[in-house]
């Protein structure tokens, strides 16, 4: 597994910025491990996204593309709702075969 200067990477057209990023190739597939926060603000959208499951990956700073699925996902806090709150994310995308 590499770890990458990534300071961003967009899942459909929403831009997400990275606190950690980590990248490998599993059976021949990407797979990018990222982490994350997210505020009250934010929480509603990036749920709705995530939800989906299923996204086109862009990395901008490698040059990177591939379409992805959630393999691996988690988050440090439950209840964003309450106001003022950031929870952090972790969330690992693995590239689908076409």
């Amino acid at each position: 597994m590499s770890e990458n200067i990534v300071n961003e990477i967009i899942l459909d057209n929403t831009l997400i910025k990275v606190n950690h990023y980590e990248q490998e190739i599993v059976n021949g597939l990407h797979q990018i491990s990222i982490v994350f926060n997210v505020t009250t603000e934010e929480y509603h959208d990036i749920a709705t996204l995530l939800y989906k499951g299923t996204f086109e990956v862009t990395v901008p700073d490698l040059v990177l593309f591939f379409r992805g699925t959630i393999n691996k996902y988690s988050t440090s806090i439950t209840n964003l709702y309450e106001e003022a709150q950031v929870g952090e994310y972790k969330l690992s995308l693995l590239e689908t075969e076409i």
